[in-house]
């Protein structure tokens, strides 16, 4: 618990009160001996001292390196005949080999963000899956390097460093993951959690629907930009991920107070597009805080969570509000909001500790250079840095995302699939009041209790999506290698129709004569459709195209919500022209033609790929 409290931003702060006395790492303590293979580099014995022998104890087997081709080509190769069973297949000898790897390269277990960055081809790729299988192994030291102009990179001391946040218990990991699950909870939330005060702010401001519903246009649309720019600044090893967390959830909770007594309706517009700017970082680092801490072999299992935090932040905050806009005031559902983001900043500020590899071992080489001043030791993130240019960071924060979406077809269809059904969700806020508060005379709160639907559809989905991966995808990966990249969108291929069909249900069984929980029913098969459909694109976006997997998802993510943000103005007026069945009948049309796209990229990915100059080769 020190250890957490030390790494959190309290004890960041206390250790900078108290000049680093209390809460102190391990280098600071006056017992703290330097591992040997550190003090045998810092103590060469200068040109004219006589060499001393090598201890043999101290010698590192060298070990061969398989080569990447080869595990390609094996990991694609077919399931041995059953009289070769006895003998270990190639593959098992190369996974073998891998355990024996210098530990600085594999057993170190390298965070998964680092991973897919360091990936530039399909065999690099299958490479550190094979080292996601392998199990943990005995507690061995980890030999720094040294370059050729002296300069010893700092790294964990061992294979099981507990620096390491891939090496830290699963109770702690699990403890940091809900903290992310909770921060990206709240922000999701605070978009529809407004949804109810639509009314009011028409009757306080004297506004139309279409100028009330920019209270929450505005947030959706400011959370897709806000990755953008916060998503380069956490991958900056001086920075970190807790800095841009903190600060901008706190200016988050601030400006809550100011947005729920606002008396201008520019005022309130304008506060809740900086509200959900200032929300964003958990949506542009929250999977790279998940990627630092789980292995790529387990990271489906704690993505999936975390999108159903998203998911169900905008479905359960109708439900919060309604009942009390109802008998209070438009202005409850900003209260609210104070009341849930205030509690998780606080507990953010005590207990979340910092998880980018690249802060951690930057901090350390500073802290090792306090103890020996003459010694040339630098983490490698500092390396990095230096060589970073303000032109590099905005490429890669602005243009990347957008080039990447124009000139591949693979990821211009994948983003305009998943903002299309990000904008449909976002659809129901105007589609929900027409269907239960007129034709079934629901109230406010009884009306948001029907996007209890969204989150049953996201558990059933889950479900079914972990027992995929733990009974399907996992032993497939461990016996034959990842495979193609198609292999992860085989569940979309049947699930896809489950959008349409989930639709059109709820379109045309909204009806006074037809029980409410049929179009419930609906909305919770489209749900499940959604949720794993986008599951399956996030893991094959990344496995073809791993070393740019952050601008991906930063373009993914500014697309779908500036549809969604774009679906809220036009699904009112859609919606009041031709109904809910006809409208939604359209939004389910649309549906079908991507049902389409999804076989096709299932079936053309791999010439798409082979044509593509930013996937893996």
């Amino acid at each position: 618990m020190s250890d957490l409290i030390r790494d959190a931003p309290i004890g960041q702060m206390i250790r900078w009160v108290t000049k680093n006395r209390v809460l102190q790492y391990p280098e600071e303590k006056p017992d703290f001996q330097c591992p040997s293979s550190y003090t045998n580099n810092l103590d060469e014995p200068r040109h004219d001292e006589p060499v001393p022998e090598p201890e043999p104890e101290r010698a590192v087997e060298e070990v061969v390196l398989p080569d990447p081709e080869t595990v390609l080509e094996l990991s694609q190769s077919k399931t041995r005949d059953s009289e070769d069973d006895n003998e270990e297949s190639d593959l098992e000898k190369i996974k073998t080999a891998a355990t024996q790897l210098t530990v600085r390269s594999a057993i170190s277990r390298v965070g998964t963000r680092t991973a897919l960055q360091k990936s530039r081809t399909r065999a690099e790729l299958e490479q550190q899956f094979s080292i996601a299988t392998l199990e943990k192994g005995p507690t061995r030291p980890i030999e720094p390097e040294k370059l050729d102009d002296g300069t010893i990179l700092v790294d964990w001391y061992t294979t099981d460093d507990p620096a390491n946040p891939q090496n830290w218990s699963l109770k702690k990991k699990a403890f940091v993951s809900f903290q992310i699950y909770m921060y990206t909870l709240a922000v999701y939330m605070g978009s529809a959690i407004y949804a109810p005060s639509e009314l009011g702010v028409m009757a306080r401001f004297n506004v139309s629907s279409q100028q009330a519903a920019l209270g929450l246009s505005m947030y959706v649309l400011a959370y897709g930009i806000g990755p953008l720019l916060f998503s380069p600044i956490s991958e900056i090893p001086f920075v970190g991920r807790n800095p841009p967390y903190m600060i901008t959830f706190g200016l988050f909770t601030i400006l809550i107070v100011p947005a729920a007594l606002v008396d201008n309706f520019p005022g309130l517009i304008i506060l809740r597009f900086l509200l959900g700017f200032f929300g964003s970082p958990c949506l542009a680092t929250g999977g790279a805080s998940l990627q630092d801490m789980f292995s790529l072999i387990k990271l489906p299992y704690v993505l999936s969570l975390w999108a159903l935090s998203a998911t169900s932040g905008p479905a359960l905050g109708p439900i919060i509000s309604g009942f009390s806009v109802a008998a209070e005031n438009w202005r409850w559902s900003l209260w609210e909001m104070l009341w849930m983001a205030g509690p998780i900043w606080l507990l953010l500020f005590f207990f979340l500790p910092e998880t980018s590899p690249s802060n951690i071992l930057l901090r350390r080489a500073a802290r090792l250079r306090a103890l020996h001043p003459s010694a040339n030791l630098k983490s490698q993130s500092e390396i990095d840095q230096a060589n970073l240019t303000p032109s590099a960071i905005a490429v890669e924060a602005l243009w990347r995302p957008i080039q990447l979406i124009l000139l591949d077809p693979s990821i211009a269809f994948t983003a305009i699939y998943t903002a299309l059904i990000y904008g449909i969700y976002y659809s129901f806020f105007e589609s929900f009041p027409l269907v239960y508060i007129r034709m079934y005379h629901f109230s406010l709160g009884e009306m948001g209790l029907t996007f209890l639907s969204i989150t049953v559809g996201a558990v059933i989905a889950i479900s079914a999506y972990w027992s995929y991966i733990f009974y399907v995808v996992e032993p497939e990966i461990r016996m034959h290698g990842l495979g193609a990249p198609e292999r992860r969108l085989i569940p979309a291929l049947f699930v896809t129709f489950l959008c349409p069909i989930g639709l059109f249900i709820f379109g045309w069984t909204a009806k006074p004569s037809i029980h409410w929980i049929v179009s419930v029913i609906g909305i919770g098969i489209f749900t499940i459709g959604i949720f794993l459909i986008i599951q399956c694109i996030f893991l094959y976006l990344p496995l073809s195209y791993p070393q740019y997997a952050a601008s991906l998802f930063a373009g993914n993510d500014f697309l779908r919500s500036s549809l969604a943000a774009g679906a809220i103005h036009f699904s009112s007026p859609l919606f009041h022209n031709l109904g809910v069945d006809k409208g939604v009948s359209l939004l389910a049309g649309l549906t079908c033609g991507c049902c389409v796209g999804v076989y096709a990229l299932w079936y053309f990915g791999d010439r798409l790929r082979a044509r593509s100059r930013f996937a893996a080769k």
